[in-house]
Order: C-alpha cells, then structure tokens, then sequence
C-alpha cells in the first residue's frame, strides 16, 4: 500500500467516526507493506490520473500495483478504469444500513 492510500485509510476513519488510530495499528499489525511516495511512483500515479476518471489517491494505488505486478482488492468502481492494466480482487459492495 502506498502512503498516500494508507493516508486515505486514516482520513476516512476520522470522517467516519471511527477509530482512526486503531485502524492504523491494525496496518502496522497486518502483512501490508507501506511503500513511500517516491518520484517514480507519484510521476506514474500522475500518468494515470491524466489519462483516466479516478482519484489521484487510487491512482497511487494502480501505479504501485502495476510496479509491483500486485492485485488491488477494492470495491470501488473507479479502478473500473484501469482494470485492464492491473489485476484486481474485486470486493462485494457493502451491506446497506437499515
């Protein structure tokens, strides 16, 4: 995972009311590398921000997996986009609130 996306992992606990420190321990616990945002990444998430509609943070994530050859597991539809560049493990989409 990026930094950028671990960023994001820590701005949507806050805007969610949850615990945004727990999830970060929760992180560091699990087998997820945290890689930085070097030039080479963040001029490749740049390539693919110009080129397709997805956020600039999920781009980091499409660039670093393409980097790596990894698999990004989202539910998010925006890497739609760019699922013909990179293998994604598709979630299922949350359970609705009643």
């Amino acid at each position: 995972m990026s930094v950028v996306n671990l960023g994001e992992v820590y701005y949507r606990a806050m805007q969610q009311r949850a615990d945004a420190v727990r999830a970060l321990e929760w992180v560091d616990k699990s087998s997820i590398e945290i890689v930085d945002a070097s030039r080479t990444l963040t001029l490749a998430a740049a390539r693919l921000k110009a080129r397709f509609r997805m956020s600039y943070a999920d781009c980091f994530a499409a660039a670093l997996a393409q980097r790596l050859g990894a698999t990004v597991v989202t539910g998010d539809p925006e890497f739609r986009e760019v699922e013909h560049l990179i293998d994604i493990e598709w979630l299922p989409p949350p359970k609705r609130r009643r």
